[in-house]
């Protein structure tokens, strides 16, 4: 196994300045930084983890604890941490917090001190008090992603705001009669998100004198088929007279792009739809959405735990978003409207 003392002498520098420009501690001139690393890639050197360990005082690995592993949502989340970490030198530890009460305890209560981590990022979990404890007598830094608690520091869009915009966008291009498809009470326990982004909505109606009541309205749980099963019946419903729809997810703003050509129905020249999301598939659909940038997301908090581990103290943070707009969406056309 090549080692330390034999980078150094290939680049020409001491051990200790190897050692400060591969483990990027330290002033070191980008020069002799570039010749070091030249040297240990030419001689198929590896920092040992466990050394940089004991040296440091650090474990350098961030651990991520998140629920939903399969939806696209938190899997591109967890892309933009792990793409940062891993530039940083990071290994990323995941917890999959799943409903499970008893499991979830547990790895409050056991697994984030078995392998120790330099910080933790929390992904769209509300903490109770006590789960709020264990992680504070961890003694590390911690960010919550998608929720400001008020204990620790967090960072989230303004879920009211991204449904208000994409509201806002129909109502701007000259649709009164909006309807809505939103998450269930099943997916309202973590910081509420459903109901923030039908008080979006119905604030973008109430400010162009509108009543909210009178906007047909769906629920179902962020996916394609549920969005596809919800249109269904919301396109069926007897009287839901509509020339827009605000989804609460670009998921299932594509189901109802589905449903609506199973059934028919035209769009945009019917009915216009807007998603919430800046899902990968958005682009194919023709989807107009509201852009949250969820790998963007990962990033930006690993970025500031990374800042916590070095001292860089961070607080709450506003995440952007941005309305993207495409074929699905147009004024109110010379047609009947569904």
């Amino acid at each position: 196994m090549v080692s330390l003392d034999e980078v150094a002498r290939a680049a020409g520098v001491s051990s200790a300045t190897a050692s400060r420009a591969l483990s990027g501690r330290g002033h070191v001139s980008p020069a002799t930084r570039q010749k070091v690393n030249e040297a240990a890639e030419s001689l198929g050197y590896v920092v040992s983890s466990a050394a940089s360990s004991l040296a440091s005082g650090r474990s350098r690995s961030i651990g991520v604890m998140a629920p939903d592993l399969h939806r696209w949502f938190f899997n591109s989340v967890l892309s933009g941490i792990s793409d940062t970490l891993t530039r940083a030198g990071y290994d990323l530890t995941l917890y999959n917090v799943t409903n499970d009460p008893q499991l979830r305890r547990e790895i409050f209560r056991a697994f984030l001190r078995r392998r120790r981590v330099d910080g933790v990022i929390v992904v769209a979990l509300e903490l109770d008090e006590w789960e709020t404890e264990q992680l504070g007598s961890l003694g590390l830094p911690v960010i919550v992603l998608g929720g400001r608690p008020r204990a620790l520091p967090g960072m989230a869009i303004d879920d009211q705001g991204v449904t208000r915009l994409a509201a806002e966008h129909l109502l701007t291009l000259g649709h009164r009669k909006i309807g809505y498809i939103g998450g269930d009470h099943a997916f309202d326990v973590d910081y509420h998100v459903p109901t923030q982004r039908r008080e979006g909505f119905d604030q973008a109606v109430e400010a162009y004198g509108l009543d909210p009541a009178d906007s047909p309205a769906g629920v179902a749980d962020f996916t394609i088929p549920g969005g596809y099963r919800a249109a269904k019946q919301l396109f069926g419903t007897p009287g839901a007279s509509f020339t827009g729809l605000v989804a609460a997810s670009d998921e299932m703003a594509i189901g109802v792009m589905l449903a609506a050509k199973d059934l028919g129905v035209q769009i945009p020249q019917q009915v216009s739809v807007v998603g919430v999301d800046g899902h990968e598939l958005g682009g194919l659909f023709g989807l107009t959405t509201v852009d949250q940038h969820p790998v963007g997301q990962g990033r930006t908090a690993a970025e500031h735990i990374l800042g916590r581990v070095d001292g860089q103290g961070n607080g709450d943070s506003d995440l952007p978003f941005e309305l993207v707009v495409r074929s699905s969406t147009a004024a109110p056309a010379e047609v009947e409207p569904f």
